[in-house]
């Protein structure tokens, strides 16, 4: 059930970090904000796990998701959005 928490909510928080971010929104299209959505859910999961914020069997929040959305989206414009393509 945990795994289904954290794909809900990072599926909210990757529209809302897309909306809120300020940088341009290079991802395009619905299924990869989503996807960058999710992967800030697990890694703000997996930080908050390490840091002591959360127990092995808590998820991150719908705040520590959208915060984990918006570090992949910007690490996701700083490299994969800056190659050409061909």
């Amino acid at each position: 059930m945990g795994i289904l928490w954290i794909v809900a909510i990072g599926f909210v928080a990757g529209i809302v970090a897309r909306l809120v971010s300020p940088v341009p929104n290079k991802p395009a299209g619905f299924l990869l904000t989503t996807l960058l959505g999710i992967a800030g859910a697990f890694v703000a999961t997996f930080l908050g796990q390490a840091v002591g914020w959360y127990r092995a069997d808590q998820g991150a929040g719908f705040v520590a998701a959208t915060m984990g959305a918006l570090l992949v989206l910007f690490i996701w414009n700083r490299f994969a959005a800056r190659r050409p393509v061909p």
